[in-house]
């Protein structure tokens, strides 16, 4: 249907379309966080109850997750912002929700900070300190040599810590955004805190 989707540096990004209501010009996309990929069984889910809906949705894969093009160690925040650029600019025909779980829910909060093409956004346990996640989950493990959760399919790069302390946080962007917002946040999250999803919402307009 959209054809080849490449981001800015050229790297194909995987995806999945589910078709919903045929004509309908409304569309959600759907963002992994760290270490995931647009496979994850209830990001499946998600959109195929979209679909049942008559909502189309479509699954990505971030550039250097699951199957889309470019290396895993340059994944940050900054570049799946780049790489949401790309989407939406192969959506031109359609209106947007943007639907982004954990780091997906921060690169959401930060594209929809400065991109009016995202009408509606939707943060699913989304990450809003980045400074201290990073600290947090990875603080004991050498960049460069380590891997996050011990996954030696996800090496912990220097530019995926230097990118994230750089944010800091995505909570002085919350009252930019001027689309709806929904968040939604499980109490026993032990990765994103449920407190983080409290804070933004308090800062937002």
């Amino acid at each position: 249907m959209l054809g080849e989707i490449l981001n800015s540096a050229g790297e194909r990004l995987d995806y999945s379309f589910h078709e919903g209501q045929p004509g309908q010009k409304r569309i959600v996309v759907i963002g992994h966080g760290v270490t995931g990929n647009k496979d994850r069984p209830f990001l499946k889910a998600l959109a195929e109850g979209l679909a049942a809906a008559g909502i189309p949705a479509l699954r990505i894969s971030f550039s250097g997750n699951g199957g889309s093009a470019g290396k895993f160690a340059a994944s940050n925040v900054t570049k799946e912002i780049s790489d949401l650029g790309a989407v939406l600019d192969a959506l031109k025909d359609f209106s947007v929700c943007y639907a982004g779980h954990s780091m997906g829910g921060a690169v959401g909060v930060l594209r929809a900070a400065r991109d009016p093409r995202i009408k509606w956004l939707i943060s699913i346990a989304g990450m809003v300190h980045t400074k201290e996640f990073v600290e947090r989950e990875f603080g004991g493990v050498k960049p460069g040599a380590g891997f996050m959760w011990d996954d030696e399919t996800c090496p912990l790069s220097e530019e995926f810590m230097d990118d994230l302390t750089r944010i800091h946080s995505v909570l002085p962007e919350a009252s930019r955004v001027k689309a709806p917002w929904l968040l939604i946040h499980g109490s026993e999250d032990d990765v994103v805190p449920v407190k983080e999803s409290r804070e933004i919402f308090a800062r937002a307009n």
